[in-house]
């Protein structure tokens, strides 16, 4: 009889032949602007630690503490016997950042993600995707069996076609956007969404995991960015980026916040948030308000990097440009994310391995992620001039050697 996992290593095989495979590397010790990564220091452009708090002593301690508390774990759901004070402290703290009347959260971005789009829509419903959203959103709508059509990223134009086209032949109607899309650093066009939105009676959820804690006078993310906090939506968001911890929150209406507390299947199932987590996000989300010149450091840092590559690319001979135009691009971007667009993912594996050997962490990210390979760099609160000027230095290296 023949082997019915025989055809894995095949299909293995396949994803090395084109350069798509993927393996985990183990960062020794607390994590920052640099770490040590198998034995070496390395300058960290590969962390999602925005305002650079995970290390930080008040959100250790804060750790610390609750776990000594409450134990090192919920212990079940929290309509069971999961549900801790701190969660409603963190649920509270939530709204107050996002301007909203109530927040609830959930033990992972990814839970939140596909619990309240598949507890909003179903199969009498459509929803309308950006075609650059991340999986947690498609896989949510995929889940919710509704009617999913995608749109160019984002095309507001596109998008009103799709809904003159097929609004009225669905019950509901849902749009879904990143706020800041993860592999790209450009954010969307939040008003021109919402306006689209009241005019087909349709709702609208934003995924902040990479604007909450970036964007905004008080980093409360693209909602306060564009002035939109108040008008109605589904602002969804990460604890594991900025607020320097782990699992998701869902912001909305005490309405909203209330139907998902009874209906999300991926809330009302799963074990509750540890109370390590809870109380570290909490400290996070202090920290925020505490300091935000962290907030006005992190602008400064990706305006200062973005300048620098600007005059590294700039600054080729007429020659070498003409040869490097075709192969590397900067992305624009309107977040804490800078990505350099490569060639192929053969191309951006070898430049991530010569960073490395630089002293220098990025991630390097390829198909099927994005449709287009690129050096994928976070840029931290708590990176130097001197961080950010030995990326720029290892960068140009490795583009003279592909000239």
């Amino acid at each position: 009889m023949s082997d019915p996992f025989g055809w894995l290593a095949p299909s293995l095989g396949t994803i090395h032949k084109a350069s798509w495979h993927r393996s985990v590397l183990a960062i020794d010790g607390m994590t920052g602007p640099v770490v040590q990564l198998n034995g070496r220091r390395m300058v960290n452009f590969a962390s999602n630690d925005y305002l650079g708090l995970t290390g930080h002593p008040q959100v250790v301690e804060g750790a610390i503490a609750a776990t000594r508390l409450y134990g090192t774990g919920a212990t079940g759901s929290r309509l069971l016997s999961g549900h801790r004070a701190l969660h409603s402290e963190l649920e509270a703290a939530i709204a107050r950042l996002k301007q909203t009347e109530d927040a609830i959260v959930f033990s992972s971005g990814y839970l939140a993600n596909i619990g309240t789009i598949s507890t909003l829509v179903n199969h009498r419903d459509l929803v309308l995707s950006d075609e650059y959203n991340h999986a947690s959103l498609k896989n949510g709508a995929a889940l919710s069996r509704s009617t999913v059509v995608a749109y160019p990223h984002g095309n507001m134009q596109a998008l009103a076609g799709l809904l003159d086209q097929h609004r009225a032949n669905y019950r509901r109607c849902l749009i879904l956007t990143d706020g800041a899309f993860g592999m790209d650093g450009d954010v969307c066009a939040l008003p021109e969404i919402l306006d689209l939105a009241d005019c087909h009676a349709a709702m609208v959820m934003i995924d902040e995991a990479h604007s909450a804690g970036v964007l905004g006078a008080t980093g409360a993310g693209c909602a306060e960015h564009f002035g939109c906090s108040k008008r109605p939506m589904v602002q969804m968001g990460t604890l594991s980026k900025s607020f320097a911890s782990l699992g998701g929150y869902v912001a909305g209406s005490a309405t909203l916040i209330d139907f998902l507390r009874n209906r999300a299947p991926s809330w009302i199932y799963t074990t509750g948030l540890s109370p390590a987590d809870t109380a570290a996000a909490l400290g996070a989300i202090a920290l925020l308000q505490q300091e935000p010149q962290r907030l006005k450091q992190l602008h400064q840092n990706v305006d200062y990097l973005t300048e620098r590559l600007d005059r590294l690319l700039a600054g080729f001979s007429a020659d070498r440009a003409a040869n490097l135009k075709p192969s590397f691009k900067r992305l624009p971007t309107n977040s804490a994310i800078v990505c350099v667009q490569v060639k192929n993912a053969a191309t951006v594996l070898r430049l991530h391995e010569q960073l490395k050997d630089s002293g220098v962490f990025v991630s390097a990210v390829r198909p099927p992620t994005v449709p287009v390979s690129r050096l994928r760099m976070s840029v931290m609160a708590t990176h130097t001039r001197e961080h950010m000027d030995c990326l720029v230095a290892a960068l140009e290296d490795c583009f003279l050697g592909e000239i």
